[in-house]
């Protein structure tokens, strides 16, 4: 528990001078506070350590803070190199030289080396839409001295360099050789990057807290910040992470200023927020969140594609999301690519009607041949809207006829769970409900959520050929006018073999103390350099 500066004056009046404190010793408490970052970000409790391992957002941004990355986005979201210091293209834009920029080592103070970047790349392209892509054209990737590395390419692929930038989860964090030869398979647990911020194994605190402190070794690079680009600064000592799964309590510990920022804040304290003058309310992704349902494709009733067919007609998007979100903040989305990319389209959204159609909902799973087979759906109880829309899910399909049943936990348990291939009796699952950022899903090379590869594809397994095919000549197509009937093709296809189902969009604001500054906007992800308490 955090006992703020108010309760300590306040049990020190009542206990008389005994609990007196002196004035040296509060200046020295006051200026650790401000050096100190407590945040609650709304992502759930962090279970899973390494960011390869999961899609996780509470993972990524995990890495973020302790891993460095070759390129990254900046706010307009084009690539600018982050670790890399140059790179070259040959002649016949098959070859891609890196070199490495001085002043980078890891928080054991070795020095980052090509080796580690060659291994962190082959690991991330195990689980990677777009790493796998470039893994299947490539002839070799391998290091040239110890800051420079090389990937060989059979053919050319001009879309290289925002593969390796791509901020869509499991992003490319570089990590040292020896943890990047794990398979990614097996989870990395030493927390030692190279990044702005040292993870604190010592003040660990699972389930409540965790601590990240500023590396004091850390070399930023000399351009200003700029999204997740340019100079990682870190204005503070120390980052707290709290793990608050109550909103209201996380609500009242912001307002008592014993938290600074809050990622969730309850969406029906708003108004309070905008007329505390000590708080502000700032929106960091723009483009809103689309939130959806994965469905357990090597499992019944799911592994059926009508059974799958029948969850976008049960669908009531404006129902789903007002159990957590006003009016205001919601909207409707169809097209695989959101709804904020030139690549948004129509095709093949007739399954989509205003209040869903759960009759015919119920027919398709009676065509699917469904017998009462038990429907397991993971729900996170600390993540407020997937708790909720889990409940009206559940409630939805019982009353077309399904054994649907609620398995709760916390987001660490179902990150745990939903990695589980096997049937619902041996711990498996059968759907589950996540998001991503409006942005991410412009890009389906580099969006794990629209790989329809089977085993190599995101937990739920979708698998279609076909489809894959079309999704490969992403990186190929060279117009804007190309990729729009592409991604037609690809929405109509995607739309028959279903996979996944779209609840619906929101954007939300997180809510922070005034004296915070420099929260950076991007979406889905959260840095943490750059912040600083006034």
């Amino acid at each position: 528990m955090v006992i703020s500066r108010r309760k300590l004056i306040k049990a020190g009046a009542s206990a008389g001078a005994a609990l007196s404190i002196p004035s040296a010793l509060w200046a020295q408490t006051e200026l650790a506070a401000a050096r100190t970052v407590r945040m609650v970000t709304g992502g759930g409790d962090l279970r899973v350590f390494d960011p390869i391992s999961t899609a996780a957002y509470v993972t990524a941004n995990h890495g973020l803070a302790i891993y460095d990355t070759l390129f990254s986005l900046d706010s307009r979201f084009m690539p600018q190199p982050q670790m890399v210091a140059t790179w070259t293209v040959s002649g016949d834009n098959r070859t891609y030289t890196f070199q490495l920029r001085d002043g980078l080592s890891w928080h054991d103070g070795a020095p980052v080396t090509a080796a580690d970047c060659v291994a962190s790349i082959r690991r991330w392209a195990e689980v990677n839409p777009g790493g796998q892509l470039m893994v299947a054209r490539a002839k070799d990737i391998s290091k040239k001295d110890d800051k420079t590395f090389t990937i060989a390419l059979k053919e050319p692929l001009g879309f290289l360099i925002d593969i390796l930038a791509n901020i869509a989860t499991p992003c490319l964090f570089i990590m040292r050789e020896k943890d990047a030869s794990t398979p990614a398979t097996e989870q990395v647990t030493s927390n030692i990057g190279s990044g702005p911020f040292k993870f604190n194994r010592a003040l660990a605190r699972p389930g409540a807290s965790f601590t990240y402190d500023r590396n004091e070794n850390y070399v930023p690079r000399k351009e200003p910040a700029d999204g997740l680009a340019g100079g990682k600064i870190v204005k503070v000592e120390r980052v707290i992470w709290d793990n608050i799964a109550d909103q209201q309590t996380a609500f009242a510990a912001l307002q008592a200023g014993e938290i600074d920022f809050f990622g969730s804040p309850p969406l029906d304290q708003l108004s309070t927020i905008k007329s505390d003058p000590d708080l502000e309310l700032q929106v960091l992704n723009k483009g809103g969140n689309d939130w959806y349902l994965r469905l357990n494709f090597l499992q019944k009733p799911f592994d059926n594609v009508k059974a799958r067919q029948a969850m976008l007609h049960l669908i009531d998007q404006d129902a789903f999301m007002r159990t957590e979100y006003p009016p205001e903040y919601i909207s409707t989305v169809t097209s695989i690519f959101g709804t904020g990319s030139v690549y948004s389209n129509d095709e093949n959204t007739g399954w989509h009607k205003k209040g869903g159609d759960p009759e015919r909902a119920k027919q398709l799973f009676k065509e699917a041949g469904y017998s009462g087979e038990k429907v397991i759906i993971l729900q996170p109880t600390n993540i407020p809207f997937i708790n909720n829309a889990s409940q009206l899910l559940a409630a939805s399909l019982r009353k077309i006829g399904v054994n649907a049943e609620l398995a709760p936990s916390d987001w660490g348990g179902v990150v745990a769970r939903r990695a589980n291939k096997g049937a619902v009796e041996k711990g498996g699952w059968s759907i589950f409900i996540s998001s991503d950022s409006d942005y991410s899903l412009s890009n389906p090379i580099g969006n794990i959520s629209l790989a329809a590869n089977g085993d190599k594809a995101w937990y739920g397994w979708p698998n279609n050929e076909e489809y894959e095919s079309l999704r490969a000549k992403w990186a190929e197509v060279e117009t804007v006018e190309e990729r729009k009937e592409l991604a037609r093709k690809m929405q109509r296809m995607f739309w028959d073999f279903v996979g996944f189902v779209f609840l619906g969009k929101s954007v939300s604001p997180v809510a922070r103390r005034k004296k915070l500054t420099g929260v950076i906007g991007m979406p889905a992800l959260l840095p943490m350099w750059n912040i600083q308490k006034l």
